[in-house]
């Protein structure tokens, strides 16, 4: 009678396929990978066991880019289906390192010499938000990033934004100058009247005190408008 050999259990399919997406990624970086394979690369450590192809793709039809999936509000990612709290924690922590390498950018140096820097983190943080926020950036005598923080949300078209706390707070932290911010969901950055009547209240009440108003940023999509370009400060 002679033994009998068991043959080693096949390997899933997709085992070979992360191994060659990994190594084309470390060759030729995230350029070498459209948005899907990209995001199949962040779902494998949360979903080890699955196959992620089907699930990147559909973030990415759903969402329409890599960034505007990983910057999703939680609850729409987890209408994917076979996405669950791991991944979605997965790709929320892709987005938060991110934005917070874009921000230390800014940080600790003359944000007007680093003007380009600075819009990339707005546009990280707020390009694709769902409601109005209302953002401010104080910045020293030497125009280096103090504080950077939402003052205010709002709804898809609008933001109570009231000029004397604006002021307020950037003398509670002995700000020299403010940067304002905030962005339109609906992706058109032009300025609305109440945008302009706005800036103009703060812009007033800062010269009072002897505190610069550099600039007020509108965020869209994928522009953004600068209220001081237009001349309207």
């Amino acid at each position: 009678m002679t033994d009998s050999v068991q043959a080693a259990p096949a390997k899933p399919h997709y085992l070979g396929h992360r191994e060659r997406l990994r190594n084309r990624f470390m060759t030729g970086g995230a350029d070498a990978l459209p948005d899907y394979e990209l995001m199949e690369l962040v779902l494998f450590r949360a979903l080890p066991r699955r196959d992620t192809k089907p699930i990147a793709k559909e973030l990415i039809d759903k969402f329409g880019s890599f960034a505007n999936a990983i910057s999703a509000e939680p609850a729409r990612l987890h209408e994917v289906r076979g996405l669950g709290h791991a991944a979605v924690t997965e790709l929320k922590l892709i987005y938060a390192a991110a934005t917070r390498l874009t921000r230390d950018k800014v940080t600790n140096r003359d944000s007007l010499a680093s003007w380009t820097e600075l819009l990339d983190y707005c546009r990280a943080v707020m390009a694709r938000e769902t409601i109005e926020q209302f953002r401010i950036l104080f910045l020293d005598h030497k125009n280096k990033l103090i504080a950077d923080e939402v003052q205010q949300r709002g709804t898809v078209n609008h933001t109570p934004v009231y000029p004397r706390e604006v002021i307020k707070r950037a003398l509670e932290l002995s700000a020299s100058a403010i940067i304002l911010v905030h962005n339109h969901p609906s992706g058109d950055p032009t300025p609305s009247r109440a945008d302009i009547e706005m800036t103009k209240r703060i812009v007033d009440i800062a010269d009072q005190l002897s505190i610069t108003v550099h600039d007020h940023i509108i965020v869209g999509h994928e522009t953004h408008t600068s209220l001081r370009g237009l001349k309207l400060i």
